[in-house]
């Protein structure tokens, strides 16, 4: 299939003023360009994941290194076959990510030390160390590090508190976080060192830059990285691929996210169409009987038919 469409996944932190101006000018040159994606700009710095053609991709390129404060930003570029967005989104938040703190940290005056995907291989090596993952639940579900510890939280703010609920097994350890292209690990290997982690250390440009380095080739990832555009899911491991995610309704590989048909719900689990069909989009019996059924009003499912589905499922 041809390739003809591009994905730019990035991020800058450096001080911007007037941000949600800049947003508004921002949006206006990216639809200039006939860019589509979705931007966060805030006075700590910017945040993105643009698609288009090779030749849009490559003028927002241009015009983002014309401009100081980004000439250094690194671009994560994967070849699609379509656009991976419907539009274009440029907003203004107080903060690119929110990790929950009172104090925030600014990464531009901590942050763990940088580790290119080499170093971050042969640092997991290592049996004194422990590997983190920063994402959120659906993602680590998805694909992850080999032997990575999955924090059992549901957004990446609940994070700091699971740590401290968890820190003496970790204190002693050199620890090693990630996340897809890097920007939670600024803050969050910040913040560890700021805990009194001694040797914290942080994949340089995330999962996407891991599974791009010619010597690595995305060796000791499992599964597939989660993305958040209409790809949902990209490739990682070029040696062997492992699928770890399992169907949430009856535990089989699988590698297929839907969102539960409750529109009040709206989880995320792994389900083969199959099964998406069998439990009418829901994740619980709750949500397959839910008012405003999603599975149910696209399919034009009777009230008659509904309750026989449904039966079917207690029957078995």
């Amino acid at each position: 299939m041809a390739q003809n469409y591009r994905v730019l996944l990035y991020y800058q932190y450096v001080p911007i003023e007037n941000g949600a101006e800049f947003a508004q000018k921002h949006l206006n040159a990216c639809k200039a360009i006939g860019l589509k994606g979705r931007i966060l700009v805030a006075d700590e710095g910017i945040n993105g994941t643009v698609s288009g053609t090779l030749a849009q991709t490559n003028a927002y390129i241009e015009m983002m290194k014309a401009d100081v404060r980004f000439a250094t930003t690194m671009f994560k570029i994967d070849e699609a076959a379509d656009n991976a967005f419907k539009k274009m989104h440029v907003r203004y938040r107080p903060e690119l990510v929110n990790l929950g703190l009172e104090d925030d940290i600014n990464p531009l005056e901590l942050t763990g030390t940088y580790l290119e995907p080499q170093d971050f291989r042969k640092a997991m090596l290592d049996e004194n160390t422990v590997v983190i993952d920063a994402r959120n639940d659906y993602e680590y579900d998805l694909g992850h590090f080999r032997g990575a510890i999955r924090p059992d939280i549901r957004n990446f703010r609940e994070l700091p508190q699971w740590i401290r609920d968890n820190k003496e097994q970790f204190m002693k350890k050199r620890v090693l976080t990630y996340c897809t292209g890097g920007i939670r690990c600024e803050k969050f290997s910040g913040w560890l060192v700021r805990e009194g982690f001694k040797d914290v250390g942080q994949l340089h440009g995330g999962i996407a830059t891991y599974g791009k380095d010619p010597e690595v080739q995305g060796d000791l990832w499992d599964g597939q990285m989660y993305v958040f555009d209409s790809r949902i899911a990209v490739p990682i491991n070029h040696k062997e691929h492992v699928i770890v995610g399992r169907d949430w309704f009856d535990g089989t590989p699988c590698e297929r996210y839907i969102n539960c048909a409750n529109p009040e719900c709206n989880r995320q689990i792994l389900a083969s169409e199959e099964n998406e069909d069998k439990y009418l989009g829901g994740c619980s019996a709750e949500c397959r009987t839910h008012p405003y059924n999603r599975y149910v009003a696209a399919h034009h499912l009777t009230a008659d038919e509904t309750a026989n589905r449904l039966e079917e499922i207690s029957v078995h």
